[in-house]
């Protein structure tokens, strides 16, 4: 990933079109000192260098970081005659593809897995993002057509914002929001899913699977949504959401530089570990994968060990669970701890860089921008993680709450939605504040379909009919349970969830509390509404958040971006995001988790319709 930044049509209509006479400088090169220091303050994001693209009333510019190819993918990225401008943020999986599927012969200049984006313009015109099968944002610009287009990946994974300057009524577009705040009148997130084309001038949807649908169309039915599978349904269920994640993580290791996983201890960071060190030793089966697949695949040859990061409290439930999964996987594990102070000391930068005054996103940020740092420092600069599971399979303990399977459905449907507004913000700034890019194969557009369309609503509720199933996420534990050929031990495979900013230590979210306590008066908080109008913070750490936020980002366009995560108040869920605030974390303790009956005959299910195994 990297960082873009881009303006069009500075100085309004009659300086784009003064520009074009030879003997004047165009608005574009007069803006060049200033858009160099507005792109500057993403750097961060890409250090490793630097590239500015004038055209006319336009500028478009990058900071790049360097991990697909390294040696030649200088960016912005132009066409054989430039007369077309790319600045791209991420990685195009299905690149190798692409540039197959092309109808006609096209001269590439770099390695880059993003320039095939330029020759699927020249032969589709606007209409190939769909094709696109990866994590982006991008701005390209169409010298000949005086013609723009903008668009962001499916889920919002990387981030970008859309800015307006009413003086000349000029359109914005940057990774990150410190870029934009000082020049623009209103600021917005970018759309997940859209493409925006300044021939129009229309912001339209381009990632439209069916279970985006299924909130209107009230999907399951009242009278289907207790239906249970079949055995044989079942089985196709479990194979599927398997070898669909299995793909997943094997199209995500294309890479030309270090890289590790992520590793909290918890259920999905350490599937997505144990599937990467699985990938890394199976022997490639030629027959079996494509180009995409394969060149993945081959370049982890380079780098023969899996290397592991985790970091919490002293003593903390996640360090504990990491160490026991990394000994597991045989992994290169490195283990921090931080104190409360530590994190306490970090918060005005991790809101910097986050630019969001979210309590959940900040509280879940500051370990994971710390652990980034640390990371970056070792020379990695690639890391695998595991959010979105817990949008997907609804494993929040609020879920546990959900009135109904047809509730619980489409409340996961909302959160993977808003996705971008909080888990992949914060994913995306707290490791690339350190120039380091996490990738997220639970958010594949493959696996999504997978999990949001094959597994019934009341597969994934917890204590419901007619499952009535002991712990959250228990179709995607059970997906795994191969007791011939483990993915984790059985302790790691069933235990409960724990929230990132609750399972790096208790004492973090507490001291965060105590802090806040001690930061805001009484009165202060009793006047919170005069003085934060929009918004008003409900609590005396939310009040301390906000408060740092408008310190750093004090314009008004500026609020328009930040979504506060909240459980469902309406089932009766405690407002405060901790997981220990949830009825269901103190009633785990209470009743067994996962009673092994109920484990073993999900595993026994699995391993008759389990694919060929892969011994790690």
């Amino acid at each position: 990933m990297c960082g873009i930044f881009a303006v069009f049509g500075l100085g309004g209509p009659a300086a784009a079109s003064a520009s074009s006479t030879p003997v004047q400088q165009s608005p574009g090169d007069a803006f060049r000192e200033r858009a160099v220091a507005l792109s500057k303050r993403i750097r961060h994001r890409g250090p490793d260098w630097s590239g500015v693209k004038v055209a006319g009333s336009s500028i478009l510019c990058h900071e790049r970081l360097a991990i697909v190819g390294v040696d030649s993918g200088a960016q912005p990225l132009t066409n054989a005659d430039e007369s077309v401008i790319l600045s791209v943020n991420g990685e195009i999986y299905n690149h190798l593809t692409l540039r197959k599927s092309l109808r006609e012969p096209h001269n590439f200049k770099t390695h880059s897995d993003c320039e095939v984006i330029l020759y699927l313009y020249e032969e589709n015109g606007p209409n190939f993002v769909h094709l696109l099968d990866g994590m982006f944002s991008f701005v390209l610009y169409d010298r000949k057509k005086d013609l723009y287009l903008a668009a962001r990946d499916h889920i919002g994974i990387t981030t970008l914002y859309q800015g307006w300057r009413s003086s000349d009524r000029s359109v914005w577009f940057a990774s990150e929001m410190k870029s934009l705040h000082d020049e623009c009148d209103r600021i917005i997130a970018f759309p997940p899913g859209h493409i925006y084309n300044s021939a129009t001038k229309q912001t339209t949807r381009y990632y439209n699977p069916t279970w985006y649908s299924h909130v209107d169309r009230g999907i399951p039915s009242k009278a289907d949504e207790y239906k249970p599978n079949t055995e044989q349904q079942d089985k196709e269920m479990y194979t599927a959401l398997r070898t669909a994640l299995e793909r997943a993580v094997k199209k995500r290791l294309m890479s030309e530089v270090p890289y590790g996983v992520l590793l909290s201890g918890g259920l999905d960071s350490s599937l997505i570990a144990s599937i990467a060190m699985r990938m890394r030793m199976k022997e490639l089966e030629e027959s079996e994968e494509d180009d995409d697949i394969k060149s993945a695949i081959s370049s982890v040859a380079a780098w023969p060990r899996l290397h592991s990061f985790s970091i919490g409290l002293e003593g903390s439930p996640d360090l504990k669970a990491a160490r026991r999964v990394a000994d597991f996987l045989k992994t290169v594990h490195h283990e921090y701890t931080f104190t409360v102070q530590d994190g306490i000391d970090a918060i005005s930068d991790v809101i910097w860089h986050l630019e969001t005054y979210d309590v959940t996103t900040v509280r879940a940020s500051t370990p994971m921008w710390l652990l980034s740092r640390k990371i970056k420092a070792m020379g990695v600069k690639m890391v695998l993680s595991g959010e979105g599971s817990d949008e997907i399979f609804a494993g929040y303990l609020y879920f546990h709450s959900a009135p109904s399977p047809q509730s619980l459905h489409h409340e996961c449907i909302s959160r993977i939605q808003n996705l971008h507004t909080s888990d992949c913000l914060r994913a995306n700034k707290s490791t690339m504040a350190w120039g380091l890019e996490a990738r997220v194969p639970f958010l594949d557009k493959a696996f999504l379909d997978v999990a949001m369309s094959q597994v019934p609503a009341c597969h994934k509720a917890t204590q419901q009919a007619p499952y009535h199933h002991r712990i959250e996420k228990h179709v995607l534990r059970a997906a795994f349970d191969d007791k011939d050929d483990p993915y984790l031990p059985d302790d790691i495979l069933w235990r409960q969830k724990e929230q990132f900013s609750d399972g790096v230590g208790y004492s973090w979210i507490d001291g965060l509390k105590d802090t806040a306590e001690r930061c805001v008066t009484d009165e202060e908080f009793a006047s919170r509404a005069e003085t934060f109008p929009h918004d008003p913070p409900t609590t005396k750490e939310a009040y301390w958040y906000r408060r740092v936020f408008e310190k750093h980002f004090p314009q008004r366009a500026c609020l328009e971006s930040v979504v506060r995560w909240i459980p469902r108040r309406d089932w009766g869920c405690s407002e405060d995001p901790s997981g220990r605030a949830q009825k269901a974390h103190n009633a785990a303790y209470v009743a067994p988790q996962a009673p092994a009956a109920e484990k073993h005959k999900a595993g026994d299910s699995i391993e008759k319709s389990s694919a060929k195994k892969v011994k790690g």
